[in-house]
Protein backbone atom coordinates (compact mmCIF):
# COMPACT_ATOMS: atom_id res chain seq x y z
CA UNK A 1 0.00 0.00 0.00
CA UNK A 2 1.62 3.64 -1.00
CA UNK A 3 1.61 6.23 1.61
CA UNK A 4 -0.96 7.89 -0.28
CA UNK A 5 -3.85 5.17 -0.24
CA UNK A 6 -2.66 4.51 3.50
CA UNK A 7 -3.31 8.11 4.59
CA UNK A 8 -6.29 7.80 2.82
CA UNK A 9 -7.60 4.39 4.26
CA UNK A 10 -6.76 6.22 7.59
CA UNK A 11 -8.84 9.58 6.89
CA UNK A 12 -11.85 7.17 6.43
CA UNK A 13 -13.29 9.67 3.82
CA UNK A 14 -11.19 8.68 0.95
CA UNK A 15 -10.71 12.33 0.47
CA UNK A 16 -7.21 13.24 -0.73
CA UNK A 17 -5.24 14.31 2.54
CA UNK A 18 -4.27 17.72 1.21
CA UNK A 19 -7.95 18.07 0.94
CA UNK A 20 -8.88 16.70 4.08
CA UNK A 21 -6.89 19.09 5.60
CA UNK A 22 -8.46 22.03 3.99
CA UNK A 23 -11.26 20.98 4.52
CA UNK A 24 -10.44 20.83 8.45
CA UNK A 25 -8.48 24.06 8.56
CA UNK A 26 -11.50 25.55 7.21
CA UNK A 27 -13.49 23.93 9.90
CA UNK A 28 -15.67 21.62 7.48
CA UNK A 29 -15.12 18.22 9.81
CA UNK A 30 -19.14 17.87 8.57
CA UNK A 31 -18.17 18.00 5.10
CA UNK A 32 -15.20 15.66 5.80
CA UNK A 33 -17.89 13.49 7.07
CA UNK A 34 -20.34 13.48 4.39
CA UNK A 35 -17.43 12.39 1.35
CA UNK A 36 -18.13 9.26 -0.83
CA UNK A 37 -15.91 7.51 -2.11
CA UNK A 38 -17.35 5.01 -5.04
CA UNK A 39 -15.26 1.88 -6.50
CA UNK A 40 -16.08 3.34 -9.71
CA UNK A 41 -14.32 6.88 -11.28
CA UNK A 42 -16.26 9.90 -10.56
CA UNK A 43 -13.82 11.70 -12.92
CA UNK A 44 -16.20 13.38 -15.41
CA UNK A 45 -19.45 15.19 -13.94
CA UNK A 46 -21.61 12.50 -16.05
CA UNK A 47 -19.86 9.28 -13.52
CA UNK A 48 -19.87 11.45 -10.87
CA UNK A 49 -24.13 12.57 -11.33
CA UNK A 50 -24.65 8.35 -12.21
CA UNK A 51 -22.60 7.55 -8.97
CA UNK A 52 -24.45 9.87 -6.33
CA UNK A 53 -27.64 9.36 -8.41
CA UNK A 54 -28.12 13.70 -8.82
CA UNK A 55 -29.10 15.40 -11.92
CA UNK A 56 -25.83 16.24 -14.14
CA UNK A 57 -26.41 20.02 -13.09
CA UNK A 58 -25.88 19.35 -9.27
CA UNK A 59 -22.21 18.42 -9.95
CA UNK A 60 -19.28 21.10 -9.72
CA UNK A 61 -16.55 20.75 -12.13
CA UNK A 62 -13.62 22.21 -10.99
CA UNK A 63 -11.41 23.62 -14.28
CA UNK A 64 -8.35 25.08 -15.36
CA UNK A 65 -7.49 27.53 -17.71
CA UNK A 66 -4.45 30.06 -18.48
CA UNK A 67 -5.44 32.98 -19.09
CA UNK A 68 -2.61 34.69 -20.44
CA UNK A 69 -0.70 32.08 -19.13
CA UNK A 70 -2.04 32.85 -15.87
CA UNK A 71 -3.89 29.91 -14.38
CA UNK A 72 -7.52 30.58 -13.55
CA UNK A 73 -9.98 27.56 -12.08
CA UNK A 74 -13.28 28.17 -13.29
CA UNK A 75 -16.28 25.77 -11.08
CA UNK A 76 -19.08 25.60 -13.43
CA UNK A 77 -22.32 22.77 -13.77
CA UNK A 78 -21.94 19.67 -14.59
CA UNK A 79 -24.28 19.88 -17.37
CA UNK A 80 -22.57 23.49 -18.94
CA UNK A 81 -19.62 23.84 -21.07
CA UNK A 82 -17.19 26.92 -20.43
CA UNK A 83 -17.55 29.39 -22.64
CA UNK A 84 -13.86 30.58 -23.25
CA UNK A 85 -14.36 33.99 -24.52
CA UNK A 86 -17.06 34.57 -21.68
CA UNK A 87 -14.21 33.89 -19.48
CA UNK A 88 -11.54 36.13 -21.59
CA UNK A 89 -14.05 39.17 -21.84
CA UNK A 90 -14.19 38.81 -17.49
CA UNK A 91 -10.75 38.28 -17.11
CA UNK A 92 -9.78 40.96 -19.46
CA UNK A 93 -7.10 38.59 -21.20
CA UNK A 94 -5.79 38.63 -24.25
CA UNK A 95 -5.58 34.89 -24.61
CA UNK A 96 -7.42 32.35 -22.47
CA UNK A 97 -7.21 28.00 -23.53
CA UNK A 98 -7.72 24.93 -21.47
CA UNK A 99 -4.91 24.50 -19.23
CA UNK A 100 -2.89 20.78 -19.89
CA UNK A 101 -2.67 18.06 -17.13
CA UNK A 102 0.80 19.16 -15.80
CA UNK A 103 -0.52 22.81 -15.63
CA UNK A 104 -3.52 21.30 -13.43
CA UNK A 105 -1.67 18.99 -11.12
CA UNK A 106 1.27 21.60 -10.87
CA UNK A 107 -1.19 24.06 -9.99
CA UNK A 108 -4.00 22.60 -8.25
CA UNK A 109 -1.59 19.39 -6.71
CA UNK A 110 -4.48 17.35 -8.06
CA UNK A 111 -5.12 15.36 -11.16
CA UNK A 112 -7.57 15.94 -13.77
CA UNK A 113 -10.77 14.32 -12.56
CA UNK A 114 -9.69 14.84 -8.73
CA UNK A 115 -9.44 18.43 -8.77
CA UNK A 116 -11.26 19.77 -5.80
CA UNK A 117 -12.72 23.55 -5.63
CA UNK A 118 -10.32 24.72 -3.08
CA UNK A 119 -7.81 23.34 -0.86
CA UNK A 120 -5.09 23.92 -3.84
CA UNK A 121 -1.09 23.86 -3.59
CA UNK A 122 -1.29 27.55 -4.78
CA UNK A 123 -3.59 30.32 -4.81
CA UNK A 124 -5.48 30.64 -7.94
CA UNK A 125 -8.19 33.21 -9.19
CA UNK A 126 -11.69 31.35 -9.28
CA UNK A 127 -14.54 32.09 -10.78
CA UNK A 128 -17.93 30.32 -10.51
CA UNK A 129 -20.60 30.26 -12.76
CA UNK A 130 -23.76 31.62 -11.17
CA UNK A 131 -25.93 28.36 -12.73
CA UNK A 132 -24.26 26.62 -9.71
CA UNK A 133 -26.78 28.69 -7.41
CA UNK A 134 -30.06 26.98 -8.96
CA UNK A 135 -29.34 23.61 -6.27
CA UNK A 136 -29.60 23.33 -2.31
CA UNK A 137 -26.26 21.24 -2.79
CA UNK A 138 -23.83 20.61 -5.08
CA UNK A 139 -21.26 17.60 -5.59
CA UNK A 140 -17.30 18.27 -6.29
CA UNK A 141 -14.24 16.25 -6.74
CA UNK A 142 -12.99 15.75 -2.82
CA UNK A 143 -8.99 15.15 -4.25
CA UNK A 144 -8.86 11.67 -6.14
CA UNK A 145 -11.37 10.60 -9.39
CA UNK A 146 -13.14 8.44 -6.99
CA UNK A 147 -14.21 10.42 -4.08
CA UNK A 148 -17.14 13.71 -3.90
CA UNK A 149 -18.61 15.67 -1.20
CA UNK A 150 -21.72 17.59 -0.81
CA UNK A 151 -21.72 21.33 0.00
CA UNK A 152 -24.05 24.41 -0.29
CA UNK A 153 -23.14 26.02 -3.59
CA UNK A 154 -22.96 29.74 -1.64
CA UNK A 155 -20.77 27.77 1.00
CA UNK A 156 -19.32 26.40 -2.00
CA UNK A 157 -18.52 30.42 -3.38
CA UNK A 158 -17.18 31.40 -0.13
CA UNK A 159 -14.41 28.64 0.82
CA UNK A 160 -13.36 28.74 -2.79
CA UNK A 161 -13.01 32.78 -3.10
CA UNK A 162 -14.72 32.44 -5.82
CA UNK A 163 -16.45 35.60 -8.15
CA UNK A 164 -19.66 34.68 -9.50
CA UNK A 165 -19.61 35.51 -12.66
CA UNK A 166 -21.98 34.25 -16.20
CA UNK A 167 -19.24 32.20 -18.36
CA UNK A 168 -21.02 29.09 -19.59
CA UNK A 169 -21.36 28.32 -22.56
CA UNK A 170 -25.13 29.57 -24.55
CA UNK A 171 -27.13 27.04 -26.33
CA UNK A 172 -28.77 28.53 -29.61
Amino acid sequence: MTTTAAATDAEGSGAHPRFAEALRALGLDEVLARTRRFPEATRTAAEAAAAIGCELSQICKSLVFAADGVPVLVLMDGASRVDVERVRRELGAEKVTRADAAVVRETTGYAIGGVPPFGHRTRTRVLADRSLLAHDTVWAAAGTPHTVFPIEPEDLLTHAGAALVDVRERTA
